[in-house]
């Protein structure tokens, strides 16, 4: 089976930029707008969702606390997610399921708490792709040759 072919730049962004981008009460929604017009006046990285960032995101947007007892309903949140990955420079990911696998055994073979398994998937997908995971999370700084742009609530 043949694996996809990936374009050789771009930015995987992780579910809390995505959340930040969507929600203006978000703490981080500045921050994330500031991202998002450097990189779209720039010639720039396409920006990519993948399945896990998807589906975080509609998950996220349905939640209660997440989003201060005003959650949307599913319609909504699929709507809203669906305006993002419309937009020009956003692209969904085919995931290439032997490489990730192989590179998230060797994420994971080291001794990260259940709780990063998923960022593991996320930073195998990423080294895989050839992707920068763009995150206001410290949490993927731990796995290796991951290009990574952390975002702080003053970028």
């Amino acid at each position: 089976m043949n694996e996809p072919r990936y374009p050789a730049a771009g930015d995987l962004p992780d579910v809390n930029v995505w959340l930040a981008l969507a929600v203006k009460e978000h703490v981080h929604h500045d921050a994330a707008v500031a991202y998002w017009q450097r990189t779209a006046e720039a010639t720039g990285p396409l920006r990519y969702f993948c399945r896990v960032s998807s589906l975080g995101l509609v998950r996220l947007l349905m939640n209660p606390r997440v989003m201060s007892s005003k959650p949307l309903g599913m319609n909504a949140a699929w709507s809203l997610y669906r305006r993002f990955a419309e937009l020009p420079g956003v692209r969904m990911l085919d995931e290439p399921s032997s490489a990730v696998d192989r590179e998230l055994g060797t994420l994971a073979s080291g001794s990260i708490p259940s709780h990063h398994f998923t960022d593991a998937y996320f930073a195998a997908l990423a080294v895989c792709a050839r992707l920068r995971i763009v995150s206001f999370d410290r949490d993927f700084e731990r796995f290796r040759n991951v290009s990574l742009l952390r975002l702080g609530v003053s970028t």
